[in-house]
């Protein structure tokens, strides 16, 4: 899983999120043996603009899956649904009964945090015997994914399988997903799906999310409507000094200022913007990034709202109560989190289940987090904006035939079998006494696991309805759902949820320098003045002339 930088950025939070929502689906990562060494971005769509009349003739049909067990802890207004208790395997139901694939060969790009595991190791053999194929991976490292994203793209040499997270939608890379990616459409829409049951059993804003260029073009890694940004709290060290979490923003820069103490090397918190957004109901990012406001919309960068959450921010950094090495965008805040140097940070809730599971696991067993609940800045209840059905898809290579389209969909659709199968349990897991064993009702890795299952591959082709499933932690399961459960009812849905636009090419990296300068501002690098003249510059460079653009849309949809 990917680090977090001190100065964490948008694509840091959705790493974390998006790919944690995928591994929940199964328990992973799992515990360690002794002794053995993770909201939606808007790129796609064309400038063809798909209407939602339109779109509900692309989408698959969905049909709940058969072989998925009952949640421990059942979704409540569309949160989700939690797993605590291990199903041993002689209980586990099997959705793929038999191999499907023709016996060729894929080639697949996929994003990897960690050390590439050896090719035909165990584990991935055993998948391709299950799904009947071959599939040669072409893994590159997840921190600079982008790069090299951008470069194969470019070229002519494209893997037959490419996985594109949402946060590297940005200049020309929603164009190239049209014109280098096949229409999913054909194998797909309507009742077609069924020919690949847990494909159609991924929820509908899943696949809603995943059309590109007007058709349907992506695989997706479904997940959760929240959970980009969570304010996590050490609830242990709360507890064991009688604090409970700050419920407002002068209660949260009055209780940060009591708890530094820098001689002792404690800061409240590291960089907390981006949990200032939630509290003052920021906009989310492209392309429901507007408001509408009679007959106009409003941008995000434009309401006042935004600039008083990076205000708020700077006065966490001007009190002293962040971290100096977060000031400074330097080390990692997950590792400041975890040594009580800091005791509140912002973060996707891809950490949750990893670092406590690493820390119990690792001579810590006290160790707690928990999430605090979004408050509004004005006292309210707060607004939290939907993040799109998905954020994450494997793309299919449009120069394949037929048949070789149909290999790639058979292999995600073993990749997406749902929680309580045996495919869940392979991809995820590994082979039972090789790649992990059960102790006490708890999955633990042998040291084969940790190297070839731990490495996450698989889970980028195509993954099931997000869950929360963590057998070896099932207080985390149980806060998790829980701090879901509590924040669903102030969930909104912003303009143009769920879809992917396209905005055209003229306007591809007219707001890339925002979110320097936000970190600026709330530093005291720059100051607010400098933002509202940037908002006037870029008004100037092309946003007026994109707002008209997205009007024009509303209006040929009306």
């Amino acid at each position: 899983m990917p680090k977090t930088s001190s100065a964490p950025s948008r694509r840091s939070f959705l790493a974390s999120t998006a790919v944690a929502a995928a591994a929940g689906v199964g328990g992973v990562p799992l515990l360690t043996a002794c002794g053995s060494g993770g909201n939606g971005g808007g790129g796609g769509g064309g400038e063809g603009r798909v209407t939602e009349e339109q779109a509900r003739q692309i989408l698959p049909t969905h049909r709940p899956s058969g072989m998925a067990v009952e949640p421990d802890i059942p979704s409540v207004d569309g949160s989700v649904p939690g797993y605590h208790r291990y199903i041993e395997v002689d209980d586990l139901g099997v959705s793929v009964p038999e191999p499907k694939g023709s016996g060729g060969e894929l080639t697949a790009m996929t994003p990897l945090w960690g050390t590439p595991p050896r090719a035909g190791n165990e584990y991935w053999t055993t998948m391709d015997e299950r799904v009947g194929l071959t599939v040669t991976w072409q893994t590159q490292d997840g921190n600079t994914y982008g790069e090299k994203l951008g470069t194969v793209l470019a070229g002519s040499d494209i893997p037959d399988l490419v996985c594109v997270p949402g946060w590297e939608l940005r200049g020309q890379i929603p164009r190239a997903i049209e014109q280098r990616f096949a229409d999913l459409g054909p194998h797909l829409s309507g009742d077609a799906v069924l020919d690949y049951p847990n494909l159609a059993a991924i929820p509908t804003p899943a696949w809603q999310a995943s059309i590109f260029g007007g058709a349907l073009r992506g695989l997706p890694m479904p997940q959760p409507v929240i959970g980009g940004v969570v304010p996590f709290y050490r609830e242990d060290i709360f507890e064991a000094n009688g604090w409970t979490p700050p419920g407002s923003l002068d209660e949260f820069l009055d209780f940060a200022e009591d708890i530094t103490s820098a001689r002792n090397r404690v800061w409240a918190c590291d960089d907390f913007k981006w949990a200032a957004f939630v509290y003052f109901g920021v906009l989310p990012s492209r392309p429901q990034y507007w408001r509408r406001e009679g007959d106009t919309l409003i941008h995000r960068n434009e309401e006042d709202a935004y600039l008083e959450a990076l205000e708020w921010s700077r006065k966490l950094f001007e009190a002293g109560v962040v971290h100096p090495d977060s000031v400074a965008a330097q080390g990692d805040a997950q590792s400041r989190f975890a040594a009580g140097e800091t005791l509140m940070l912002a973060q996707g809730e891809g950490m949750w289940h990893g670092l406590v599971s690493e820390q119990v696991t690792g001579g810590n067993p006290d160790f707690r987090i928990n999430a605090m609940d979004f408050f509004s800045h004005d006292g309210g209840d707060p607004v939290i904006w939907a993040g799109n059905g998905a954020n994450i898809w494997t793309f299919v290579n449009r120069n394949l035939s037929e048949d070789r389209i149909r290999d790639a969909l058979e292999l995600a659709n073993l990749c997406a079998a749902p929680y309580g199968t045996y495919e869940n349990r392979l991809r995820n897991y590994g082979i039972e006494r090789t790649h992990y064993t059960v102790e006490d009702g708890v999955p633990v890795r042998t040291e084969q696991g940790t190297v070839e299952v731990q490495p996450e591959t698989y889970v980028f082709i195509a993954s099931p309805e997000a869950a929360v499933a963590h057998p070896d932690q099932p207080r985390v399961v149980e806060d998790k759902c829980g701090w879901h459960q509590r924040q669903m009812p102030h969930v909104r849905e912003p303009l143009f949820y769920g879809r992917q636009i396209q905005e055209p090419d003229r306007f591809a990296n007219l707001g890339d320098a925002f979110e320097d300068l936000e970190d600026d501002v709330t530093r005291g690098r720059a100051s607010i003045s400098d933002m509202q003249n940037a908002v006037a510059e870029w008004r100037r460079n092309g946003g007026d002339e994109l707002r008209e653009w997205y009007l024009e849309l509303l209006e040929d949809e009306a």
